[in-house]
């Protein structure tokens, strides 16, 4: 393995939201990976990652970590995780260790997470893809696809049911009570 030292920055790379479309985060996160030799499947949006993490106040204090249990299963662009951690599990190989310091706002923010977290902290997270599992075409199709699907739809179907609610309104008959009164002027 081999260490490389980058930074994911706007400038230099784009990501992909949880919709597939093309996102310019503004804050980077500076990360320091060691990426094995043969690398042929990086994970996209829409992967099945399973990750040993720990994470750490920018102090050193450990804040969580799974080395202790299973390693967590992330899907990318679920928002399983804090942005900040998605964001730079994207792009990574299975057996690739990265450790990333992720700022405040990509990560608790200013509540922080009370009392392990407080207010305004940088975290630091240290990472290592156990397997990585792409999306089937299926998966893409139900995640890219479907969302689009009901979004067009949705006003569809309020639409014909306001057009059925209008016609069967237009033809309703005359109430009993029209209808008197109708014969009792008649008289």
């Amino acid at each position: 393995m081999r260490p490389l030292v980058g930074k994911l920055s706007s400038s230099s790379s784009m990501w992909r939201d949880c919709w597939g479309m093309l996102a310019d985060y503004e804050a980077g996160i500076p990360v320091t990976q060691v990426k094995p030799e043969t690398c042929t499947i990086t994970s996209e949006m829409g992967d099945t990652l399973q990750i040993h993490y720990t994470g750490r106040l920018m102090d050193g204090k450990v804040i969580d970590t799974s080395l202790s249990r299973e390693p967590l299963v992330v899907e990318l662009g679920k928002r399983s995780v804090i942005t900040g951690l998605e964001q730079a599990l994207v792009g990574l190989c299975e057996g690739q260790k990265i450790k990333a310091t992720i700022p405040a706002h990509l990560a608790y923010g200013k509540r922080g997470f009370p009392p392990t977290i407080p207010g305004d902290s940088t975290l630091e997270f240290e990472v290592e893809v156990i397997s990585l599992s792409q999306q089937t075409p299926w998966q893409k199709l139900v995640n890219d696809i479907l969302p689009l699907l009901c979004l067009a739809l949705v006003p569809t179907l309020l639409g014909l049911v306001g057009l059925y609610l209008y016609n069967k309104a237009q033809a309703q008959p005359h109430s009993k009570k029209k209808s008197k009164d109708k014969k009792s002027k008649k008289k």
